[in-house]
């Protein structure tokens, strides 16, 4: 065993102060430091910037031997080598970016005992043709120990799975005196006890650091096929540094393109880049020659920039474990910092095509119980500090003030009754069922599951016709971040009672929900200056007259989602308002004047002007999902859909699909018969490979691929 060297430092604080010059430790870090001496094992989550790494560099500095460190990125093992150096601390490492001759120069250092910190990736670390300079170095020098940086890795419930994190447990078969340090930013309990189980330590002290980083400000913003411009507001806007994430490469190149054309200092980042071109990109940013990184998620793990201002997720995020330690990346030194996440259903669709692709069934449905819980995030009304400290098992009991629905709260509703109708609900199942199925009960569903459960029956069934699906979902989604209900993480999302519950269901607590814009009445995106009800009463009143010269019903002339958009967009040419969904040609030249005339004379009497011009009136990617959904709630199937809107049949179908995925309740029966559904679902089953090609085989070309990816998206969401 190797002990600790005799100290020239009468405290712990004076060997701070002479390596790092830092006063006093944070908190836990010196509980962390005095376990490490002890030579105990330990398991430390602490937020990033909460100063983790310090936890095993010091105690390295006041112990005899080297300290191996085990990380998973060379950028990241480069980064902490060039900081400690820098500071006059003797680190190396030994990866694949070297050349023989500097391998082996380093090796002889350490052999010679000039080094204190070393290094390695587990691939390294756990080679055979490694093994032998490990036993050289170990009775020439000693190890220490070992601190497992990033150990999330290890478990595959973390955001960042890898499978040869997995074989670390050798190291406690080789050394099995040896202490063992792991190190994250984020863990929840489920994967603290994976990261314990699988690393195999013993005894171990846990010591978890609050995940609330007060500094940074969250919100989410609509993205839609003009967002770049907003993007660019954003980053012209706010101060210093930041990263904007992206999710292929392709985006990532294009953005960076776009921001240096429009005068931005930005870099790309991503695994297609050369490694000298990575590396180069990044050294450039860490010393501020560019401002702006955008990069896939694989830049910025371990990166000790700690001035980093804003990071935005241009793409959406694939698990709230990930959201939390990507955004984390900014603010790392206290000082405020912005966390913008954009949103789309696009994205949702990109993000299950990439869990299709998983070979694993169980990792699919893990990842898609991620995914939905990335969609309520983005969704919700709540605090959205509190959603991603719940997540970890951490209570926030206010708000924070420092997130956009705190900022801008929405209007709250006593909705106590209706928490008393679902949680009654998840009792009468039994607590075996999902939030989907829950709400298909009490808005009194007909479809055969319901039937063969016989949950046609149960007291709760039909009680919740008063409320849409939506509205449903939204409460269930309340209940669970306010913390009156809970729901099981294995990628079986099922719903579950708590003590929380049992106070609603006693008026022991009433229960309030924001309501968001989307589900107010005639909801029409805000034109401030806007009247927006005398001009919806004023098109309205129009349209019925048009409808009644013609005998015909108002919604002939056009829709409820045609008018809501002439409201937002306003438009006053023929050629912005043949833009506005449900204007095609014969509509344009038979109503098309009428309209802009009104809309022209509304503007002119209150000097306003369309919102962006012309060009504004282009649905976004968002409002494209939306305006499907309408025309299909009004009873128009697929095919009119796409005439109507001037679209493919294949695109309509996509949208259903999308917006099903995206936990949204469609009844899919006008367009399949309950025996079709299941004859499709059944072939689905069969196919273990899960892709359409295969599946539309085994259906002998009976049925479309559109109607295919329409039933698996439907089914799934059914089962959940």
């Amino acid at each position: 065993m190797v002990s600790a060297a005799p100290s020239p430092f009468p405290s712990l604080e004076k060997a701070l102060k002479h390596f790092f010059g830092y006063d006093q430790f944070r908190l836990h870090q010196r509980a962390v430091i005095e376990a490490v001496l002890a030579q105990k094992d330990v398991l430390v989550v602490m937020p990033t910037g909460g100063g983790k790494s310090l936890c095993y560099q010091l105690p390295a500095l006041l112990r005899m031997g080297v300290t191996i460190v085990i990380s998973p990125l060379i950028a990241l093992m480069q980064d902490q080598v060039d900081a400690l150096v820098n500071n006059g601390i003797a680190a190396t490492y030994l990866n694949s970016s070297l050349d023989g001759m500097a391998a082996r120069s380093r090796q002889a250092d350490l052999l010679a005992g000039h080094t204190k910190l070393l290094y390695l990736s587990p691939e390294r670390l756990l080679s055979e043709g490694f093994q032998p300079f490990l036993e050289a170095l170990r009775q020439q020098v000693g190890i220490a120990g070992f601190a497992i940086d990033e150990a999330h890795c290890v478990s595959e419930w973390g955001h960042d799975f890898r499978p040869e994190y997995r074989q670390l447990y050798r190291i406690r078969a080789t050394f099995p005196s040896l202490p063992v340090l792991a190190l994250t930013a984020t863990a929840t309990e489920r994967v603290r006890h994976d990261i314990v189980q699988q690393l195999q330590l013993q005894d171990s002290n846990c010591l978890v650091a609050s995940f609330n980083r007060p500094n940074l400000y969250y919100e989410v913003r609509s993205k839609a096929r003009r967002s770049y411009g907003d993007l660019l507001n954003q980053v012209q806007t706010l101060l210093g540094s930041g990263i904007i994430y992206c999710l292929s490469r392709k985006r990532v190149d294009e953005i960076a393109m776009r921001l240096q054309q429009d005068g931005v200092a930005a870099l790309p980042y991503h695994a297609g880049l050369p490694d000298q071109t990575r590396l180069d990109h990044q050294h450039r940013f860490i010393r501020d020659d560019v401002r702006v990184m955008v990069a896939t998620i694989a830049f910025g793990m371990g990166i000790n920039k700690p001035d980093v201002r804003f990071v935005i997720h241009y793409d959406l995020p694939r698990t709230l474990e990930g959201y939390y330690q990507e955004s984390g990346r900014s603010g790392r030194d206290g000082e405020p910092a912005h966390c913008t996440v954009y949103f789309s259903y696009a994205d949702v669709s990109t993000i299950n095509y990439l869990i299709e692709q998983k070979p694993d069934p169980q990792e699919q449905n893990i990842a898609r119980q991620q995914l939905r819980q990335v969609i309520d995030y983005a969704e919700s009304t709540v605090c959205r500090r509190q959603i991603q400290l719940a997540y970890f098992g951490e209570a926030l009991t206010a708000g924070c003030d420092r997130c956009d629905n705190c900022c801008h709260p929405r209007p709250q509703e006593d909705w106590t009754l209706e928490a008393q109708k679902f949680l009654s609900c998840v009792a009468r199942c039994r607590e075996r069922f999902g939030m989907g199925h829950i709400i298909d009960v009490l808005r009194g569903s007909r479809k055969k599951r319901i039937r063969d459960l016989r949950h046609e029956q149960l007291s709760t069934y039909g009680i919740g016709q008063d409320r849409s699906a939506e509205e449903w979902k939204l409460l269930g989604r309340s209940l669970l971040h306010q913390g009156l209900v809970e729901e099981t993480t294995d990628g079986f999302p099922v719903l579950k009672l708590n003590a929380g519950s049992w106070q609603v269901l006693r008026k022991q607590l009433t229960v309030q929900v924001a309501i968001p814009d989307s589900l107010k009445a005639d909801n029409a995106a805000a034109v401030p200056s806007v009247d927006q009800s005398t001009l919806l009463g004023q098109l309205k009143s129009l349209r019925k007259g048009l409808a009644d010269s013609q005998g015909i019903p108002p919604y002939m002339v056009f829709t409820e989602t045609s008018l809501r958009q002439m409201l937002q967009k306003l438009p006053r040419t023929r050629q912005a308002f043949s833009q506005i969904s449900g204007v095609g040609n014969r509509k344009l030249e038979q109503y098309g004047q009428a309209f802009i005339d009104l809309i022209d004379a509304f503007c002119t009497e209150r000097g306003l002007s369309p919102q962006g011009g012309s060009s504004a009136s282009t649905a976004t990617a968002d409002n494209t999902h939306d305006l499907t959904l309408d025309l299909y709630r009004q009873g128009h199937s697929p095919v009119d859909i796409a005439q109507i809107r001037n679209l493919k049949s294949s695109t309509i179908y996509r949208h259903l699909a999308e917006l099903l995925d995206a936990g949204t309740d469609i009844d899919i029966d006008p367009i399949l018969s309950i025996a079709e559904q299941q004859q499709i679902w059944d072939a689905i089953r069969q196919v273990n490979s899960g892709r359409l090609s295969e599946i539309h085989t085994q259906l002998q070309g009976a049925y479309s691929y559109d109607q295919i990816r329409l039933v698996r998206s439907h089914y799934r969401r059914s089962e959940d």
